[in-house]
């Protein structure tokens, strides 16, 4: 398995928004337009898991806490998304939490990875800060 090429414009984007890649997902990781909200950039840069954009995931790590490098794994294959809440992560807002749950699949077998994320809104652009794993 691995990770899958980026959709299509007209394709569902793997966020599962249920709106195509090109007006979902596809223009933050594309550069032509920010996430406007901190659950925007939660599901791009679930988005860029999937389609292995490890360049979109390092640029909207916030600088006290990104990795010198990310290698991402090309056995996991993400599956699905699913928001469980947010708090604040608003257009006007400067912090914001997103809790989620992330599907996925590798040749073991299937398993989830549910966090709490941290988001800080700097020079008008949403950064991801750190996650706690939840149980």
């Amino acid at each position: 398995m691995t990770a899958m090429a980026p959709p299509g414009s007209a394709d569902p984007c793997p966020c599962g928004s249920g709106d195509p890649w090109s007006a979902c997902c596809g223009p933050a990781l594309d550069g032509s337009r920010p996430a406007a909200t901190a659950e925007a950039l939660m599901r791009s840069r679930y988005s860029a898991f999937a389609v292995g954009d490890a360049t979109y995931l390092l640029a909207t790590w916030h600088p006290s806490t990104r990795p010198g490098d990310l290698d991402l794994d090309d056995d996991v294959e993400w599956r699905r998304l699913t928001i469980l809440g947010t708090t604040a992560g608003g257009p006007w807002d400067q912090v914001g939490t997103v809790e989620f749950v992330a599907a996925y699949r590798t040749a073991d077998g299937r398993g989830r990875l549910h966090e709490l994320s941290r988001f800080v809104r700097e020079g008008g652009r949403w950064l991801y800060v750190d996650g706690g794993v939840q149980a």
